[in-house]
C-alpha cells in the first residue's frame, strides 16, 4: 500500500472522494459524474451522504461538457481543501 496521495485526471469526468475521520466519527462520500443529456449538454451529476448510507443526489445541466468539467474540477478542489481525498480505483 502506497501513501502517496492518488493523481487526477486533467480533465476527469468522474471523481469519488471519500473524508474519514474516526476521531470525529465522520465517514462521508461524494461522487461526482458528467454525463451527456437528451438536449445536446451535459449534466454534473453530484452525489453525497454517509458512507453506508443513502445519499443525496443533485443533477445541475450545462451547456456543454467543458463546462460540466469546470464546474467538476471547481467542486473538487473546495472538496479538497475541506478534507476529501480520490479513492483509489
Amino acid at each position: 500500500m502506497s501513501n502517496e496521495p492518488n493523481q487526477l485526471e486533467v480533465f476527469p469526468t468522474a471523481l469519488d472522494l471519500k473524508r474519514v475521520e474516526l476521531t470525529l466519527n465522520m465517514r462521508r462520500f461524494y461522487r461526482m459524474s458528467v454525463q451527456p443529456d437528451l438536449f445536446g449538454g451535459a449534466s454534473l451529476i453530484r452525489e453525497w451522504g454517509r458512507i453506508g448510507c443513502r445519499g443525496r443526489v443533485l443533477i445541475e445541466r450545462h451547456a456543454d461538457e467543458g463546462q460540466a468539467v469546470t464546474a467538476l474540477m471547481k467542486l473538487a478542489a473546495v472538496k479538497t481543501r475541506r478534507g476529501y481525498r480520490a479513492t483509489g480505483g
